[in-house]
């Protein structure tokens, strides 16, 4: 197709009329579709839609030809205008929400999944769909629902079924259970190598490393001399010290054979041998790879808006008008552990759930729904914030008690309603943009703020892959220049509104563990227990790139990493210089 007739619709193209023997001319493009003849049924396609761009069946039967050809992004440019035309073709949203999960873009996909699940609530793939993009966005007790609804609907034991569920449960810390699913699946499909390479990864997770070493061996009968068996290998010896073998292993891969995780978890291990100019050189191919491969870029202009919006909302004398919601006393209640990607907030997380009136509840996306949903549910005409204005209204002052039931209710459903503990934690990075929000729905929540040097948080999210934040952390720039913007907004908050906020140092944690740990627990109105200074030894699973880190003693290597890379980190040094004098911190810290 021509650049003005492709990719997406056009309101300014002049309305086509369909050629007058269209009938004819689809019937014989899928009659030759049929008998193998592909190009013929491409050209009559084509032929049609120069003329009518938005004929929908040439539209699924062109993409059908690019899809079987492996050209993935002509057949989503075409999948994503048919659905934008008749969002009722099943195949075409499942396969479009299929493509976008495999490129990246798992948010977008996620809509189209949950379409596919309305238009077809028993289809067995579209469950399988919505388990898939739910567990990779982290919200893997209703992936696991839907998983569930698969094994239901198909009345049979899938092996590969067995093996998504088991990666699913593993995400929730399950080790038992996803263990026992690894061990079915592989009983009834030996050679599936992801199902091997999966199971091989929840050993190392839960740092049983002879099994884990066992899996990659069988991994390398199915598939030799891989390099994704190889890179499973280094993160192996790297969980066990040994980063040396580690980086053998790397540097005997083809560089064009790594991906972006690749590169990044070859820095990361040279950053710890020591090599750090040649540990940033990786980071920085791995970010490009992750940069062109997907499509990523820090949506600046949505993030500014978003934060200039809450900013201009969050005002003292609005902030005197608003109602809070009532405290439940019925149910568990949420500890907000607020603070940048890679700003220590895991370890929090882990010291404060091994103490028994705490259970952990990871990374919720709740808050961020919240304020999605939040003017459907006022009846709001305005967008979040602004439709809080609604609580002025006699008849919505209540409203913030039915937000606060709607958090604690998805809360319940992902399980954390059942141990007995008094509270539960959310860690959610970058919670603190709504942290007004937070206030309004949970005055008497504790507010736990991990504060770390922001030129080592910086340097720590770009040597991850990391989504959080308007996928700023694609770009060393564009990371500080996120962080910047956020501590200017926290700053507002504090400024603003009376909340109950505990900062907590990083490097403060570090140098005397016992005396934050208790500092904490007086905040939020506990007894120190002993077993929290032992966090490392708290077998939950820490869904978050510092899961390996956590299962470690408090150790001081990863205070002033930045020092090392001081040339490297000097041209986001203006853009940090404000927060890091705010917070008290100095670049040769």
């Amino acid at each position: 197709m021509r650049a003005r007739r492709c990719c997406a619709p056009d309101p300014a193209l002049p309305p086509a009329s369909p050629p007058a023997d269209l009938p004819a001319l689809i019937a014989r493009a899928r009659a030759a579709l049929a008998r193998g003849g592909t190009e013929a049924a491409a050209e009559l396609a084509l032929l049609v839609l120069e003329d009518t761009p938005g004929q929908p069946d040439m539209l699924e039967l062109l993409a059908r030809i690019r899809h079987a050809a492996g050209q993935a992004g002509a057949a989503e440019a075409l999948l994503t205008r048919l659905v934008g035309i008749d969002p009722n073709r099943l195949w075409a949203t499942m396969e479009l929400a299929l493509l976008l999960l495999r490129r990246g873009a798992v948010g977008q996909a996620e809509a189209h999944a949950r379409n596919a699940v309305r238009l077809a609530p028993e289809n067995p793939q579209a469950h399988n769909l919505m388990g898939m993009i739910l567990t990779e966005l982290g919200r893997p007790q209703i992936g696991e629902y839907h998983y569930r609804r698969v094994l239901a609907l198909r009345g049979q034991r899938d092996p590969i079924l067995l093996a998504n569920l088991a990666w699913n449960l593993k995400n929730q810390g399950r080790s038992a259970e996803a263990t026992a699913l690894y061990e079915e699946s592989l009983a009834a499909a030996p050679q599936v190598l992801q199902t091997v390479l999966g199971h091989a990864r929840l050993a190392e997770a839960d740092r049983d490393f002879p099994r884990a070493t066992a899996l990659l061996d069988r991994a390398e009968e199915v598939a030799p001399n891989l390099p994704a068996i190889a890179l499973q290998r280094a993160v192996l010896h790297g969980r066990q010290g040994e980063n040396q073998a580690a980086l053998a292993l790397l540097d005997g891969i083809d560089g064009a054979a790594l991906g972006p995780a690749e590169w990044l978890e070859k820095g990361r291990l040279l950053d710890r041998i020591g090599r750090h100019a040649e540990a940033f050189a990786a980071f920085d191919t791995g970010k490009r790879l992750a940069r062109e491969r997907g499509g990523h870029g820090y949506r600046a202009v949505q993030a500014e808006a978003l934060v200039g919006r809450l900013r201009r909302f969050f005002t003292a004398p609005r902030l005197r008008l608003l109602p809070r919601a009532a405290q439940r006393t019925d149910c568990p209640q949420p500890i907000f552990i607020l603070g940048f990607p890679r700003s220590g907030t895991t370890l929090v997380e882990q010291t404060l759930s091994a103490h028994p009136a705490i259970e952990a509840g990871d990374e919720l996306p709740i808050i961020g729904d919240l304020a999605v949903l939040l003017p459907r549910l006022l009846g709001a005409p305005m967008e979040y914030p602004e439709a809080l204005a609604e609580l002025w209204m006699g008849d919505q002052r209540e409203a913030l008690d039915t937000l606060r039931d709607l958090y604690l209710q998805r809360a319940r459903q992902a399980g954390l309603m059942q141990s007995g503990a008094r509270w539960f934690t959310d860690k959610m990075p970058l919670n603190e943009t709504h942290l007004g929000l937070i206030a309004l729905l949970f005055p008497a929540s504790p507010l736990i703020h991990v504060l770390r040097h922001p030129l080592d948080v910086v340097l720590s999210v770009y040597s991850n892959l990391l989504t959080h934040g308007f996928d700023c952390a694609f770009d060393l720039e564009s990371a500080a220049r996120h962080y910047a913007l956020i501590a200017d907004l926290l700053a507002q908050y504090r400024a603003n509104m009376a909340l109950r906020y505990l900062p907590l140092r990083y490097e403060a944690l570090i140098a005397d563990q016992e005396a934050e740990v208790r500092r904490m627990l007086a905040f939020i109105g506990l007894d120190f227990d002993p077993a929290c200074l032992a966090f490392h030894e708290n077998r939950r699973h820490a869904r978050t790139a510092s899961y390996a880190q956590v299962t470690e003693k408090l150790y001081r290597r990863s205070v002033a990493r930045h020092r090392a890379y001081a040339r490297e980190l000097a041209p986001v040094l203006p853009i940090l210089a404000p927060a890091m004098a705010r917070l008290g911190y100095r670049a040769d810290d």
